[in-house]
């Protein structure tokens, strides 16, 4: 079974496990209502989440995000006390970020090859283009490809826009497998204001989750909430840009333009490694 194949079924069982955690819905329950055998759902969920659906749930109550919000606020002050990088941490990939220029904001990739190519990943598939500079895109298809690639269109109007799965398959793979060595540049148009929140979500480490005021205050801004969740909202890099990791105060996943229910896959997907590594 491959990667989508597997995240469509959990997919599933998460919108189920997460709409009905409150009447505690059993193992049974779950696969019925996905008309699948016990042993079956468990043992696609437990592969892919690396904890089982019981242990998914606990972690994404509110109380237990809450603490973890804290948490993870409390890990990259004493990183930055100590001078460390929450990049350094197991699982993390090293990304940095380069803006474009003014001028090349301006010219919306005049004179640049850019090329994509949609590829399967434990979250279903994504959609990823690259450029000689860097990874410019990643998305995950919920609807058409055709969508995807006119969102790239309109971000890099004048650019040589092509499909090539084979340049983009390597990088593709490397993100999703977390390849640890890899480093992966991303280079993107956004306000300034936009890249500065944009690099502050590269300080959430890996498996953690953290509030939208507490990614407001990492950007330097910590009174311009409400910009920093629409500076989030705008985000388009996925995964490597963590805004997945963003969530409301009061320990709510919220909203995700790629689908709440991968939003919270992704949080859960990565706890479930951090807590095997852990062990």
């Amino acid at each position: 079974m491959n990667q989508s194949t597997s995240y469509e079924i959990v997919e599933k069982g998460i919108r189920f496990l997460t709409t009905n955690f409150k009447n505690q819905p059993s193992l049974e329950d779950t696969a019925s209502h996905l008309q699948l055998s016990t042993f079956h759902f468990q043992r696609v969920f437990t592969e892919w989440a690396g904890i089982s659906p019981k242990k998914f749930v606990q972690f994404l109550t509110m109380e237990a995000l809450k603490k973890e919000i804290t948490r993870a606020e409390n890990m990259i002050e004493a990183a930055e006390t100590v001078g460390l990088s929450s990049q350094s941490r197991v699982y993390d990939l090293f990304v940095t970020l380069e803006a474009v220029t003014p001028g090349e904001y301006k010219t919306r990739g005049r004179g640049l090859l850019v090329e994509y190519g949609i590829h399967p990943t434990p979250f279903g598939d994504c959609f990823i283009a690259v450029t000689e500079r860097g990874i410019c895109s990643l998305s995950f298809l919920q609807e058409p490809v055709s969508t995807a690639l006119q969102n790239l269109h309109s971000q890099w109007k004048n650019a040589e826009i092509r499909q090539n799965q084979q340049s983009t398959a390597g990088v593709a793979k490397g993100i999703f497998n977390n390849q640890r060595t890899d480093r992966y540049n991303l280079w993107i148009r956004g306000t300034a204001f936009q890249v500065k929140v944009w690099e502050a979500l590269l300080n959430i480490p890996f498996g953690s989750v953290m509030s939208y005021q507490g990614v407001a205050r990492l950007s330097g801004n910590p009174l311009a909430i409400r910009a920093a969740a629409s500076a989030i909202a705008s985000n388009p890099v996925a995964y490597l840009i963590p805004c997945h990791r963003v969530i409301r105060s009061e320990g709510i996943i919220g909203n995700y333009r790629w689908d709440p229910a991968r939003k919270t896959a992704m949080i859960g997907w990565e706890r479930g490694r951090v807590m095997d590594s852990e062990k």
